[in-house]
């Protein structure tokens, strides 16, 4: 089982990539909570050169409180990570985890329909990008 939603963006730079995945997400009922340049910390704190990479954070409200209430501790696995990374040809991929592989380590039948129903719209916003 793959555990995470992919795709590859051509003709787009990295910051036209991460724009476009916010806005994307957006549309779906996603905020960013929180943004992680890879490429920045690990210059800062190890001063290693690496490619471009972001990690994006988003929660979908509404998703994130049902989940809450069917499981205390799903909050772990909050909120749904997205990677906007430049592959060595120059190519964007972004990737999106995949809800129903990452929860599914969690017994809780109330937990899948909610984890369906994020994929779904983690991969409308993955698959609407060009």
């Amino acid at each position: 089982m793959s555990y995470s939603i992919n795709k590859i963006l051509k003709g787009k730079s990295f910051d036209e990539a991460t724009e476009q995945v916010i806005a994307e997400l957006k549309k779906e009922g996603f905020g960013v909570l929180t943004e992680i340049d890879i490429k920045e910390t690990l210059k800062k704190k190890l001063d290693v050169d690496f490619r471009k990479y972001k990690i994006f954070g988003a929660c979908n409200p509404q998703f994130a409180y049902k989940a809450l209430q069917s499981e205390d501790k799903i909050g772990v696995f909050l909120p749904c990570n997205v990677v906007v990374q430049e592959q060595a040809n120059g190519e964007i991929e972004v990737s999106a985890v995949d809800p129903i592989a990452s929860m599914g380590s969690v017994k809780n039948t109330d937990l899948e329909g909610i984890a369906k129903e994020v994929q779904q719209k983690l991969a409308s916003a993955i698959n609407n990008l060009n």
